[in-house]
């Protein structure tokens, strides 16, 4: 049996949603987005529906598993490290790993597990300040070349290209060698690195977004660009960031390693993964537990918010079918 004229015209109605008028032209709203009110669209994934999809993923599972346990690790290291780190004792010089030292000691007599604990301190703070000052100048940038074209597009993007000709390595080792060799020199160093390349990204995505019918209904209705960015543009820009906010945390990480192994990182006694395998690397035929620990621990790392970062950008896709 069909449905009464008037009942199937209001479910035709509440199928299609509230319409409005503006200036004489009637703009109508689709599922629970509101372009006038500068609601998001409606295609944007729910948190249930990421984390079904994330947790399908077990690679994805197993990288949030490894960050997670290196947050932990770091939180918590006064409680979790069986030993001083900075505590030298010459008798127990490259002890190989026992019931003493769990993973041996260093070539001062310093726990190596104590030492690892303490990195991972080291390792999230360079990582996640980092790619927070490349996110900041990266989307602010990349945002404002794609929304005016133009001059500032090409200023703003010869000039990060001419950043992205320098290799990585090099364009590290001039800033701390600038700035002198201390943590917030290698904080950003390792910033300035990763900014070229979420401007580009963030630039792409937006200028997609900017060519969607709901900006151009919000640019109709007398919205400023403030609020077309603000409510519109970064707001879908949110799944690509955390995308690549994760693979440049593992990128962080091992940039801060290979400039601590160079000498350009922290000072010692500070403990720093990448220092260490530099200072074991004398003994890799007597003692090889003292550079093998901390070079397993910047893989298993980079390794983490790698996996993790391939789930996230499955997860946070919704055309994804897993």
């Amino acid at each position: 049996m069909s449905d009464p004229p008037e009942i199937s015209e209001d479910l035709q109605s509440a199928r299609r949603g509230p319409s409005r008028d503006f200036r004489g032209v009637t703009v109508r709203a689709v599922g629970d987005s509101s372009l006038a009110d500068g609601g998001a669209p409606a295609y944007v994934s729910t948190g249930a529906a990421v984390w079904k999809r994330f947790r399908r993923n077990r690679l994805a599972v197993v990288g949030l598993i490894i960050v997670g346990l290196l947050v932990l690790m770091a939180v918590a290291a006064p409680y979790l490290a069986p030993a001083d780190p900075a505590r030298q004792s010459l008798v127990d010089r490259r002890t190989p790993p026992g019931a003493k030292y769990w993973l041996g000691a260093d070539e001062f007599g310093r726990d190596i597990a104590s030492r690892l604990i303490f990195g991972s301190r080291l390792a999230l703070v360079v990582g996640m300040l980092s790619v927070l000052i490349a996110l900041t100048l990266g989307i602010a940038l990349g945002a404002a070349s794609a929304y005016w074209g133009g001059y500032v597009d090409e200023a703003i993007m010869r000039t990060l290209d001419l950043l992205l000709a320098f290799p990585y390595l090099l364009l590290a080792i001039v800033v701390v060698s600038t700035l002198g060799i201390r943590l917030e020199s290698t904080i950003l160093a390792v910033g300035l690195w990763a900014t070229p390349g979420f401007a580009r990204v963030v630039r792409g995505v937006v200028l997609t977004i900017l060519g969607q019918e709901y900006v151009a209904a919000a640019r109709a209705v007398g919205a400023s660009t403030l609020r077309v960015v603000a409510r519109h543009v970064l707001p879908n820009c949110l799944s690509v960031v955390v995308v690549y906010s994760a693979l440049y945390m593992a990128n962080a990480i091992l940039l801060e390693a290979a400039l601590s192994f160079l000498g350009l990182g922290v000072k010692p006694p500070t403990p720093s993964w990448g220092l260490m395998v530099a200072t074991g690397r004398d003994f890799l035929e007597i003692a090889p537990h003292v550079a093998t620990f901390p070079g397993l621990a910047i893989a298993v790392t980079v390794l983490g918010f790698n996996l993790l970062a391939d789930g996230l950008r499955d997860a946070l896709d919704p055309k994804m079918v897993m």
